[in-house]
This record gives structure tokens, C-alpha cells and sequence, in this order.
């Protein structure tokens, strides 16, 4: 068979063992829900002396430069607080700048409407979230690179949901363009919070997307006003506008979910040799000047509120002008700003990215390079853990399931099991009996734990090719197919008391009579 019949036959059936089902057992074997802890060392490829200069570096940003706040108001309540104010450039001295961040706290919870899936961030655990964002999607059925629609997106947070070793749902897993922009919101959050019961995150795209998202996760968990604007029931991200802006209505969302004590997360995407300068050192102090800023604005408004400094730091290929994630400068660069988050007493939210156009293996090398630049760099939030392709344009279905493997081998590694030192670790007895002339895969020591010894893989294939070959010669990707259509299959949503989801569809239909969120067409 030549390449072209396989990939028309892959592309029909989805696979070898495409439409393999077996009722009524888990379909795969899984770690329990936990919220892992990363107790290495942090990897700091800065001197003393190197994060002095960067510091100053920063600081000189926001004192001589300035950033743009493309938002009257949020210019007006920067110039109350005392920055220099010149049209849309706000200047805000090092004095003001540290004063405010370190009213930041260092860890803070977010409470989704199952409590039991309460996120800590900071404190050194390491959460992993979703793909978020992408147009397109890709899987092996389909065979190419398409728009995306509600179902591509359900399937996708069915999949958020199943897996342990996801701590939260992040934007839209793929963006279902099939749903009118004015209320795509209303749809996808109603499919988020009914399909998953981990914690949300609302788009800062105008007023009435993040009002109506605070407003549904209120009704979802069951709250009053008050009990919301408690604690953090839900985050936004923002993206600055590189180099040096933030635009009005990310700005918007911020001041909004600040004002009711909910989290924010703020990410620079600077893109070394374009958006920044082509030096690490010099793209990562602007992008640590355009995040405090916005830090700043969110402490003045609600002191205390938590916030999250984000890196989305890399390069560009200089022969393409395309952005490039998983690289050696992508690796240093995020080390580089979480060694400055700690500084700063700021939590850290990096993301597990890849050029890639398909889930092969530059996609999951490039990934894992930067799983690994988020566990060195001290990363307490990891986004687009699981589903990325083509730099954030596509989400695939096995990609996912290909990260999550990776993503339980790495919260496997961070179990303290594997190097404990107990009397009963170290097994000095069992090593003197069996001594030299014997094996240990009979001794009572190795029974009572080869269960639960090694970790158990769900997706890599461990027999010999001669096996492999004879029990079809499945690859990783198909496998992956696989279980994608077994997941969904076999998907149970997680319980919502009838009479809360009836006040969240009543919500949903309430404000797509009023027309939603605005838009020109």
C-alpha cells in the first residue's frame, strides 16, 4: 500500500482499531485527581548580579519609556495614582511600581463550582490547562486542517474534563465558528460549566463577554454576589499588545474582574526579533515591564487582588518571520522570567507550545521542551498543556491525548514516592537476601508494590517491533485516535443540580434575546 492509499484509509477510519470499543470498564487507567507539587530546585540562569541588570532594565522601561493604555479609563485611575501621563503613555516610577506589586500575593485558591477541584496557585504546585484559543482543528479522521465548530469544542472539553492530570479548563479549546461571535460566549460557557466542574476562565473582549461569564459562573456554583466577590471563583488572561501596549478591551475585562477579586493572569507574547528585541535579555525586560504594569493598575484598583505574571517570551524564524516555541531561547527565556517572578513574589504562568503542524514528533519534542522549561523555571500555571499544534492556530484531539502522557509521566516524576529513603525504600533487608546469586521479582518486597512501582503508561507502546508489528503496527498518533473516540463515546458529565443548570440555560437565553455582546456584523 502505497502513502497516499494509507493516508485515505487512515483518514476513513480514523486509524487502526479506529472504532475498537469495550464497555463498561474505564476506557483508560489513570492517577487520581491531585494537585502536584514541583519539589526541584528551580533552574536560575541568572547571577545575582544578572537579575540586578534585568531588574534595572525593566524598571527603566516603565520609568523612561512608558507603556500605552489604550483605555481613558484605566489612564485616568494610573494618573490619580500618581504615574506621569503623556496622551495614551502612562511613565510609572520603581518606587510605585515595587509599592503596588508586592500588595500582589505570592499564592491565593480559585474555587470552581466543585469545590473538590479547588486549585492552590503558587505555594510550588504546577497546574496544567487546557489547549486555549485555536481556529482550527486537526485529527486523524478528518485528515486536514479545518474551522472550528461546538462539537470539535465539546469533544475537546470532554476530554479537559476526563483527564486527572488537567487542574483547569482554559479559553475555548478550539473556536467554534460555526456560533455567531455576538453570542458564541453564551454557548461555549454553558458547554464549559455544564461539561466540566474545573475552574473557568472568562476572555477580557469587552464588557458584556466577561460580565456574562462572572454572571454564569455565580449561578453555576450556586452564589450570591457576595460569596463570588469572596474569593476567586474564575481568572482572566490578558495579552499585552508587544511592544508596550495594552489595548482597551483587555484592559476593560482586567479592571472588571479586578473589581470583584477575581483572578488575573497577564502575558506579554513577545516574539524575539519582531515584537521584541532579538535578545533574550532584552525581550524578556519588556516583557516583565508590560506585566507589571498591568499588576500595577490591578493593585490600585483592588490591593490584594491576586495576579499572575505570565511569559510568553520566544523567537521568530528570521528566514520565515514564523513563530518558533520549544527552542533552546524559548526554554532559557521562561527560566529567565521565573527566576524573576520570584523576585518579584509573583506566581508564574508559562505554557506548553510547539510549532508543529501535526502530532509528530517534532510536535511533542518542541512541547516537552517547554513542559520542561515550565517545571524548571518554577511555572505554578501551565497553559496549552494538552491540544496545541501550528503555534496556537490548531487543536487536535491527539495531541491532547498525546500530552496527557507526557503530562502523567511528568506528575508521576513529581511524586515523592519515587525518591523516598525510608528503612522500607531503601530495602536493605530484601537486597541481603537475595543477595548476589538471586532476582528480586519474587521476594515479598517487590509483591507488595509491583502494582504500583513504575508508573503505567496509557498511550506509549512498550512491546518489541515483532509485537508491535503483529498486533496491527499501530502508531502513537492512531492509538491516540483511538482512545479520543472512546472517551467521548463513553463521556459522563460531571453532576449540576437541575434546578442551576435550568437557571444557567434561562441565563444563556435571557441574554442572546438581548443580542449578547455587540458586534459589526
Amino acid at each position: 500500500m502505497d502513502q497516499t492509499e494509507e493516508k485515505t484509509r487512515r483518514r476513513r477510519s480514523g486509524g487502526r482499531a479506529g472504532h475498537a470499543t469495550r464497555r463498561g470498564t474505564a476506557v483508560i487507567e489513570q492517577a487520581p485527581w491531585r494537585l502536584p507539587v514541583n519539589m526541584d530546585r528551580p533552574t536560575e540562569p541568572l547571577t545575582e548580579e544578572g537579575v540586578e541588570r534585568l531588574h534595572n532594565a525593566t524598571m527603566r522601561i516603565l520609568e523612561e519609556i512608558g507603556i500605552e493604555f489604550l483605555n481613558p479609563e484605566a489612564i485616568e485611575i494610573l494618573r490619580k495614582a500618581g504615574c506621569a501621563v503623556t496622551g495614551e503613555n502612562v511613565r510609572m516610577g520603581r518606587d510605585m511600581v515595587m509599592e503596588y506589586v508586592r500588595m500582589a500575593p505570592d499564592s491565593f485558591t480559585i474555587t470552581p463550582r466543585n469545590p473538590e477541584r479547588t486549585l492552590t496557585i503558587g505555594k510550588g504546585h504546577i497546574l496544567f490547562g487546557n489547549v486555549s484559543s485555536p481556529p482550527n482543528y486537526y485529527d486523524l479522521e478528518i485528515g486536514s486542517k479545518v474551522s472550528g465548530t461546538r462539537e470539535m469544542c465539546r469533544n475537546l472539553l470532554k476530554l479537559t474534563q476526563y483527564f486527572n492530570c488537567i487542574h483547569f479548563a482554559g479559553g475555548y479549546p478550539v473556536e467554534p465558528v460555526d456560533l455567531h461571535a455576538s453570542t458564541r460566549h453564551l454557548d461555549v460557557l454553558f458547554d464549559k460549566l455544564t461539561l466540566t466542574d474545573k475552574v473557568m476562565h472568562a476572555y477580557s473582549l469587552g464588557p458584556e463577554r466577561v460580565d456574562d461569564v462572572m454572571e454564569m459562573v455565580r449561578i453555576a456554583g450556586g452564589l450570591s454576589h457576595e460569596d463570588f466577590e469572596a474569593t476567586p471563583r474564575m481568572y482572566t488572561n490578558i495579552n499585552s499588545t508587544s511592544p508596550l501596549k495594552h489595548d482597551w478591551p483587555m484592559l476593560d475585562g482586567w479592571m472588571r474582574m479586578a473589581r470583584r477579586g477575581q483572578a488575573l493572569v497577564v502575558t506579554p507574547f513577545t516574539l524575539a526579533g519582531a515584537m521584541a528585541p532579538v535578545t533574550m535579555a532584552g525581550a524578556v525586560a519588556q516583557s516583565l515591564a508590560e506585566g507589571l504594569a498591568a499588576v500595577v493598575l490591578a493593585q490600585i484598583i483592588n490591593p490584594g487582588v491576586p495576579c499572575v505574571i505570565g511569559t510568553f517570551t520566544s523567537n521568530v524564524d528570521m528566514k520565515s518571520g514564523a513563530p518558533a516555541f520549544g527552542t533552546p531561547e524559548y526554554m532559557r527565556a521562561t527560566q529567565m522570567t521565573g527566576q524573576m517572578a520570584r523576585y518579584y513574589g509573583l506566581p508564574l504562568r508559562s505554557s506548553g507550545v510547539c510549532a508543529a503542524n501535526v502530532p509528530d514528533g517534532q510536535a511533542m519534542w518542541e512541547t516537552e521542551h517547554s513542559l520542561w522549561a515550565a517545571i524548571q523555571s518554577g511555572t505554578h500555571m501551565v497553559y496549552h498543556a494538552a491540544g496545541w499544534l501550528e503555534g496556537g492556530l490548531v487543536a487536535s484531539p491527539e495531541k491532547f491525548i498525546m500530552d496527557c502522557e507526557v503530562l502523567s509521566q511528568l506528575q508521576r516524576y513529581m511524586e515523592p514516592a519515587i525518591w523516598d529513603t525510608s528503612d522500607d525504600a531503601l530495602a536493605l533487608d530484601t537486597i541481603a537476601e537475595v543477595g548476589p546469586n538471586g532476582h528480586f521479582f519474587g521476594t515479598q518486597h517487590t509483591q507488595d508494590r509491583y502494582t504500583t512501582a513504575f508508573y503505567q503508561p496509557f498511550l506509549s507502546d512498550w512491546k518489541n517491533f515483532e509485537a508491535w508489528e503483529s498486533a496491527g503496527a499501530i502508531w502513537t498518533a492512531e492509538r491516540a485516535h483511538m482512545l479520543f473516540k472512546r472517551i467521548v463515546a463513553e463521556f459522563e458529565e460531571p453532576p449540576m443540580d437541575p434546578g442551576i443548570r435550568e437557571e444557567l440555560s434561562a441565563f444563556v437565553e435571557k441574554r442572546r434575546a438581548e443580542g449578547g455582546a455587540p458586534t459589526d456584523f
